[in-house]
């Protein structure tokens, strides 16, 4: 039942994506290429020009696997010195090896916990979103479209990052969260071009 109801979530979410990607497709067709997003035209496909669109993407997503990585790194020494203190302690208490290891482990997991907790709100997904923010204004972009970006992009790498590791642990933390930061960012991105229509339909019916 519950493989029905995350199937059916994925699936819903997955869909609404393709429509706010459609939707905002059109919108940018209607404003123009002057009032449309900037960083929108940059798909996925520009990654793999062999060009400019290569190097760029190379460079930041580097980036920000670099830092995704220092704030994984993090989590397991916290949990690492956790296991070690907790062992030391445990042996000093006589604990059997059996009961000392157990706790160890519930040491080890309450720290990284901590540990998560702290780097999930510093590092990551706020480097990760200032980028995204400062691309889209240095590439003549408006403040809006910058916020709207580096907004999803902040959500994005929150919640892949999340999911993730509840999954695969760190390495499923590094690839949700570079994944989760990219479509963060354009559905940022894709919101930022329906509002924007939105807007001038609006005016062109009070022009009339």
């Amino acid at each position: 039942m519950d493989f029905q109801k995350r199937r059916v979530r994925f699936l819903v979410i997955i869909s609404a994506i393709i429509l706010l990607s459609i939707t905002a497709k059109k919108c940018r067709e209607l404003v123009g290429e002057k009032a449309s997003s900037k960083t929108g035209k940059f798909t996925l496909l520009n990654s793999f020009d062999l060009g400019s669109g290569t190097l760029a993407c190379l460079v930041k997503e580097s980036v920000k696997l670099y830092v995704n990585n220092i704030r994984s790194a993090h989590v397991e020494k916290a949990r690492s010195d956790a296991i070690r203190s907790a062992l030391v302690d445990a042996a000093s208490q006589g604990m059997s090896p059996t009961v000392a290891e157990k706790h160890a482990q519930k040491q080890g997991a309450k720290a990284a916990k901590l540990a998560t907790r702290k780097a999930n709100r510093i590092i990551g997904p706020i480097a990760s979103s200032g980028w995204d923010f400062f691309e889209a204004v240095y590439y003549d972009g408006t403040l809006s479209e910058g916020f709207l970006r580096g907004t999803g992009t902040l959500f994005g790498t929150y919640g892949g990052g999340f999911m993730g590791e509840q999954r695969l642990g760190r390495f499923g933390y590094l690839v949700g969260s570079q994944l989760g930061s990219w479509i963060g960012g354009r559905i940022g991105i894709m919101l930022y071009d329906v509002a924007n229509g939105v807007h001038f339909m609006v005016q062109f019916v009070k022009s009339d």
